[in-house]
């Protein structure tokens, strides 16, 4: 399997037929027990541990389904985490999460806690989080399943403008068709093998 840049790949495949691993090895988590992987011309197959948290760090960005946010930051410092973690200054870290900020159009919440955003606005952050970094790729797992069909919609939407707009790589697990649909290319996936892509 092979993800250009500016792609938008939806991963499907019933529950267990290795969607999770696939992007467990694309988000540089798990390590493939066979075969190689490269990430933006870099051989990540064998990295060591320090190494890949670096990767990930820099190169990747995650959504996930529970949003994983932490309940007493601000949506600002939530999206400014992998910068701390990156060594950046206090001013550069709060001008660049607000710039995140305000690509999912939420800039006029950064000041709120998660417990005080709604579902949809607790997932834009998390995607604002994933874009802080400007990563090589955005990676997001289920990023609806925890939402209404019509906040579910407002979210697809706003990963269609980001990879339309601005070229945004994005890989994203679903079990919604009607999200997948929204890709330009599937890859669909059952027991451990890809079976079909659409882009091949």
């Amino acid at each position: 399997m092979q993800v250009e840049q500016g792609e938008f790949v939806a991963v499907v495949g019933p529950s267990g037929s290795g969607k999770s691993t696939l992007m467990n090895i694309i988000g540089c988590l798990d390590t493939p027990s066979a075969g190689s992987y490269l990430l933006d011309g870099t051989q990540v197959s064998s990295l060591r541990d320090d190494a890949l948290a670096a990767i990930r760090n820099r190169k990747i960005g995650f959504v996930f389904q529970t949003f994983n946010l932490l309940p007493r930051q601000t949506a600002l410092e939530n999206v400014a985490l992998p910068l701390l973690y990156a060594g950046m200054g206090r001013r550069e870290r709060t001008r660049h999460a607000s710039e995140a900020l305000a690509r999912v159009e939420l800039d006029k919440r950064g000041g709120h806690r998660p417990s005080e955003l709604s579902g949809g606005e607790r997932q834009r952050v998390a995607i604002a989080r994933a874009l802080v970094n400007r990563p090589a790729i955005v990676l997001a797992d289920e990023p609806t399943g925890n939402l209404d069909q019509k906040v579910g919609r407002e979210i697809t939407a706003l990963f269609e403008r980001l990879n339309a707009e601005e070229g945004v790589t994005l890989v994203m697990v679903t079990h919604d068709p009607a999200v997948a649909d929204l890709a330009r290319r599937q890859v669909r996936i059952i027991d451990g093998a890809i079976v079909s892509d659409s882009g091949s």
